[in-house]
């Protein structure tokens, strides 16, 4: 069930609110009702794969016990063991599911044997929940989180519907005070309908139009018939579909977790104004970075090592492993190495440039900014394609290399067709409507500026309303609505 479904927005969500709010007095009975409504979310188009899911976190609440028992009668040694099978057991687990028919494949084409390779169904957001239930075992290591005996408990942090296919990556920290002492506020609600909105718009009236450009220049590309116009074009389209796609989603997710009393952390912070990849990816996917640098990067020794090459070898870590964190295939791997060398050679190169951007004047930024965006949109096209020698061949047309004969006027057909599409999608990758909100609070006090707040408070439920009308017109008019990061 996507959130941008009318089952969702019209069944599923209003008979859930109702619901949880009949039962809100009680803890217990509302956390029963959102586990229930998770599981059946999750069930919807993964019937078979919610024992998976079920499977993960009983062996994780298991492992959390021992782990705590072991702290509690001081024995670290044994402790760490009981982390170390934890975390064998959930990477064995993804690994199965979405690595064995990768590896399997390639041994056979590498060694030339002639086996039957078992084509495995990747069950939807298992990235995403074996993330958080390891985050949990190692939380309760690290002293971070106290070990949790109730499993009811631990299994609505992990099957949570708002973030259990596609994110944010909730800590477990974050929210194990929140599952027991919540409280509902009609405020937290309204400010959580509205983000909600805000995502379904992204998704809904940007993303998706987008995407009908990418699908189309990617199209073209496989079938030999790509011009370097339409190339760029749909590289930029592919950067704002995946963009509004994910951004949407955690948006969608932030808001329903505040709808239900929840607060999780923020997943995106407007990555296409960056001036470098380093920038790009402090705003890119928080919450998968900042696991990376918590769980990997830093227990190996972070950025605060003797050598240059120590350094070197960490980052290469934490890249390869998030390239191929987002799937089984070799783009992904390139992908990740693609932003290792950049980093890195940002990090060796130009360490100074990057704490000095922030105090740069406007136009002295533009030069970072292009680099950066040049080097994103690049590695979109790597991890858009469908393998590396298409991946080769949509660079290469790019860059003028391998033009098919005559002339195209694809790229202009689209640009006359979404067009307020591209200049929507332009504006609100920028911080816009916040620097917006903050001048109408500004503008509140003084006596002509609060009435022009007082206009925009009326203007602003009407206009939410007007947007949620059009997003479920366009949902009912259009079959066209993929979410990219459910394959992770």
């Amino acid at each position: 069930m996507l959130f941008s479904s009318v089952e969702f927005l019209y069944c599923f969500l209003p008979i859930v609110l109702i619901l949880y709010y009949l039962t809100a007095f009680s803890v217990p009975l509302k956390n029963a009702v959102l586990l229930f409504a998770s599981l059946y979310f999750y069930a919807w188009g993964e019937r078979k794969f919610v024992y998976v899911m079920l499977g993960a976190i009983l062996f994780n609440y298991i492992f959390g016990l021992l782990i705590g028992h072991a702290k509690k009668h001081s024995r670290p040694r044994l402790a760490t063991a009981w982390l170390v099978c934890g975390v064998v057991c959930n990477l064995s687990l993804l690994f199965v599911f979405k690595y064995l028919t990768f590896t399997l494949t390639n041994v056979q084409s590498l060694l030339s044997l002639n086996f039957a390779v078992p084509q495995i169904v990747l069950p939807i957001g298992i990235s995403f929940f074996t993330f958080q239930s390891m985050s949990y075992v190692m939380d309760v290591y690290l002293d971070k989180a106290s070990v949790q005996k109730n499993p009811f408990y631990l299994a609505l942090y992990v099957a949570l519907f708002p973030q259990l296919i596609a994110g944010p990556i909730v800590r477990y920290e974050t929210v194990a005070e929140q599952i027991r002492f919540r409280k509902e506020t009609w405020q937290a609600f309204h400010t959580g309908f509205c983000r909600f909105l805000a995502g379904l718009f992204k998704k809904v009236m940007i993303s998706n139009q987008m995407g009908l450009v990418a699908d189309k220049a990617f199209g073209l590309n496989a079938s030999g018939e790509l011009h370097p116009a339409m190339a760029w074009l749909g590289a930029i389209a592919y950067a704002f579909q995946i963009y509004y796609d994910f951004s949407g989603y955690s948006d969608m997710a932030i808001g329903l977790g505040k709808m239900f009393g929840f607060t999780f952390e923020e997943n995106f912070n407007y990555p296409y104004i960056s001036t470098s990849v380093t920038e790009f990816w402090r705003r890119w996917h928080i919450s998968l970075g900042t696991w990376f640098r918590d769980y990997v990067y830093i227990p190996l020794g972070g950025s605060r090592v003797k050598t240059k090459l120590r350094l070197v070898f960490n980052l290469a870590v934490v890249w390869i492993l998030t390239g191929v964190w987002h799937g089984a295939q070799w783009n992904f791997l390139f992908w990740g190495v693609w932003f290792f060398v950049l980093l890195t050679l940002e990090k060796l190169l130009f360490t100074k440039q990057l704490k000095q951007a922030d105090t740069l004047p406007f136009y002295k930024k533009i030069p970072g900014w292009l680099y950066a965006m040049f080097a994103v949109l690049l590695g979109w096209v790597l991890f858009r394609a469908e393998n590396m020698s298409l991946a080769a061949d949509y660079m290469s047309i790019m860059f003028g290399i391998g033009v098919p004969e005559g002339g195209d006027t694809t790229a202009l057909l689209f640009i006359g067709q979404k067009a307020i599409y591209f200049i929507a999608a332009i504006v609100f990758s920028a911080p816009i409507v916040p620097f917006i909100k903050t001048k109408l609070e500004q503008l509140r006090e003084s006596r002509r500026g609060a009435v022009i707040a007082a206009v925009a408070d009326i203007i602003y439920p009407v206009l939410m309303c007007v947007m949620f009308l059009v997003c479920t017109s366009y949902l009912l008019m259009s079959s066209y609505n993929p979410f990219i990061y459910f394959q992770f």
